[in-house]
């Protein structure tokens, strides 16, 4: 069912570039069939790449749709919640696992570009040493704010205090847009941020390579792209 989906997409985008998160579930994103449990502080405990890591027979289940999938179209992987190099290794020996079962079935697949999700202080320290691992970084602003300023952006009574804007944030990103570049890979923002147009001048100025929006949001941001020109 994953690869028929995945397939889908990636032939109506016509070649194209789909990007596609793995499993990204936890904290604010509850899948109650997985049995995962009630946890104190869930934004911080058992999450998205960390669950693929300790569940592997979950994790490859959609390595296989998505490794058979790109060869229907341009396809990208990025995985989430990343904070050190071992994790990205010890993802590429299951790609590789992966790819080898597929060779055995003789099912045709291909190796897409892989990227990480910089969405932890601790990745963004790393910047430089993980991006000699991966194609690409994915910036995902929301989380990223609330690991900086050490506030839940699930908890209203802490709004006055959340920030995006806030200066550690903002240098977080030049930090990692800075490693990224220092060995050719490009850098792209998915969070709530990609979309403030108040800050896609800075964005630019940055080096950002790529900004994620929602549909509603892309002329608006093109239009002030446009006007830096």
């Amino acid at each position: 069912e994953q690869f028929n989906a995945y397939r889908q997409v990636l032939q109506m985008m016509a070649g194209k570039k789909v990007i596609i998160r793995t499993l990204d579930i936890g904290a604010d994103k509850n899948v109650d069939y997985l049995g995962l449990g009630k946890e104190d502080n869930p934004a911080m405990g058992y999450r998205a790449i960390r669950i693929c890591l300790e569940q592997p027979e979950i994790f490859k289940t959609q390595l296989r749709a998505l490794l058979r999938a790109a060869k229907y179209g341009t396809l990208a992987i990025m995985y989430p919640m990343i904070i050190s190099v071992e994790e990205v290794l010890d993802i590429q020996k299951i790609v590789v696992e992966v790819a080898k079962e597929l060779e055995e079935e003789k099912l045709p697949y291909a190796i897409p570009e892989q990227g990480i999700m910089i969405e932890t202080p601790a990745a963004v320290m790393m910047s430089e040493e993980l991006a000699e691992h991966v194609d690409f970084f994915s910036i995902g602003t929301n989380d990223l704010t609330q690991y900086t300023l050490a506030i839940d952006r699930q908890n209203n009574r802490l709004d006055r205090f959340y920030n995006p804007h806030h200066e550690a944030v903002l240098r977080m990103i030049q930090m990692t847009v800075d490693g990224a570049h220092k060995h050719g890979k490009w850098v792209g923002i998915c969070g709530e941020l990609g979309a403030d147009t108040t800050l896609t001048t800075r964005f630019v100025q940055m080096g950002i390579d790529e900004l994620s929006v929602a549909p509603s949001m892309v002329l608006n941001v093109r239009s002030k792209i446009c006007e830096m020109e």
